[in-house]
């Protein structure tokens, strides 16, 4: 998984004035949990953009007063009206313990029932999963490429022997319902072959008499 860097200076006071200072002057208050001590610190609010403002997973290395942090992003704040960040959480990660993170998910391929009328609804755009650091993958590729109208793709069809997924194994990631394109479709064509089969019908019976 890729990784960011981002550069910050500790907090000596976490009170709230101290806080309310920070973010006038345009930094954001963060914590890392997970180690001996819960560390806070602060960092420019421009220090995030990468982080925040993608639909990518990343893990993060966080510079404070020359020490650096593996992490992973765990919770954000942001203002409900100027949707700035007020307050990030993040957890530190280690080589050798598991850790879990939601993934995004990269839907590959064309489904044979959606080229025929039917409509891809993206149950799950994210799934959660839990690997070492080393294993987390960048995005997780699921192959639509073998579903029809009313197929659906379960989580379990995603295995990797990386990583493991949290979540039941009857998860729909994605399926291909049936859009009322394709009902008025299939209706139009069973009234043609119904029409057809009445006017083969008609000279046949005409014969007869």
């Amino acid at each position: 998984m890729k990784s960011i860097s981002i550069k910050g200076s500790k907090r000596e006071s976490v009170g709230k004035k101290a806080t309310k200072a920070l973010r006038n002057a345009g930094q954001v208050p963060c914590v890392i949990y997970g180690g001996d001590q819960p560390m806070h610190f602060s960092a420019t609010e421009l220090a995030f953009k990468n982080l925040v403002y993608t639909p990518d997973a990343h893990t993060v290395e966080i510079e404070v007063d020359g020490a650096k942090i593996r992490a992973i992003l765990q919770d954000i704040q942001f203002h409900p009206v100027t949707d700035r960040i007020l307050h990030i959480d993040f957890y530190q990660i280690f080589d050798e313990k598991e850790v879990t993170m939601n993934i995004p998910v990269r839907f590959i391929g064309s489904a044979p029932g959606v080229r025929n009328g039917g409509v891809l609804r993206k149950n799950n755009r994210k799934l959660r999963v839990k690997a070492l650091p080393d294993n987390l993958p960048d995005f997780i590729e699921a192959d639509i490429s073998k579903l029809k109208i009313g197929n659906k793709l379960y989580v379990t069809a995603l295995e990797h022997d990386d990583y493991s997924f949290m979540h039941p194994d009857n998860t729909v990631v994605c399926q291909v319902r049936t859009s009322r394109v394709a009902v008025e479709e299939e209706e139009e064509e069973e009234e043609g072959a119904e029409g057809a089969e009445g006017e083969a019908a008609a000279p046949a019976e005409a014969a007869a008499e």
